[in-house]
């Protein structure tokens, strides 16, 4: 009967799981990743006690989603209308597996870091003497600024509305690398009218002021210019 009883849990348990890994998008990114991390570990010759760390890590962010989402669950059941302590909850909960997340990636960094060989002086290098990776850096921390400046002024969501307008400065960021890196009018022009554009329809569609969309054009514009020249 014990038996009998160990078996259903696991198999409850199991369903769980997988009840998860097909109900949640992010879930099922995040252990597609795993798989392919722990496959790279593998690759790169991982010793047991790094293996362990690796999946321990993977374990962690796996959990933390899973109890992101009986937090949902219990507050759809609890609550079916729309409330503002339920969406701060939620939204705390997914914090919670960001900041998770993040811990992983930080360790993971220095796991690989160590067996790829790649000292830090090296990594800034290869950033400063590559086009792509440039680009790259600076849209991370153009991105990383907006939803700083929004979270400290309490404008809108951190990608969505408010002061200033992301979608805006991301746009006129890549105009300006375009402008710096390729030297072609023609491509320069093209993008620039995307970039309008796009920052056109974010007045249009009411999600931001004139005020917040020039702001962050000017934003994007004059951050990649620093940026850059910081880089060269």
């Amino acid at each position: 009967m014990k038996n009998s009883s160990f078996v259903e849990s696991l198999n409850r348990a199991i369903e769980g799981f997988l009840h998860t890994l097909r109900s949640q998008r992010n879930m099922r990114i995040h252990f597609f990743i795993a798989m392919l991390i722990i496959l790279l570990g593998i690759i790169l010759n991982f010793n047991y006690l790094e293996l362990a760390i690796l999946i321990s890590i993977i374990t962690l962010v796996l959990f933390a989603e899973m109890i992101n989402t009986i937090v949902e669950y219990m507050l759809d059941l609890y609550k079916q209308e729309p409330d503002s302590l339920v969406k701060l909850i939620k939204d705390i909960s997914a914090g919670s597996v960001l900041l998770v997340s993040i811990f992983a990636m930080s360790i993971g960094y220095f796991l690989f870091i160590n067996k790829i060989h790649i000292p830090l002086d090296s990594v800034f290098n290869l950033i400063k003497n590559s086009d792509w990776h440039i680009s790259l850096f600076i849209l991370i921390s153009l991105i990383s600024v907006v939803i700083v400046v929004k979270y400290v002024l309490k404008q809108g969501s951190p990608l969505r509305g408010g002061f200033p307008s992301g979608h805006t400065a991301f746009a006129f960021s890549i105009w300006t690398l375009t402008f710096l890196l390729q030297r072609n009018k023609v491509v320069t022009i093209l993008v620039l009218a995307l970039a309008i554009l796009i920052a056109r329809s974010r007045w249009r569609m009411g999600v931001h002021s004139l005020y917040e969309i020039i702001m962050g054009a000017l934003l994007g514009i004059f951050f990649t210019i620093l940026i850059y020249q910081l880089l060269l």
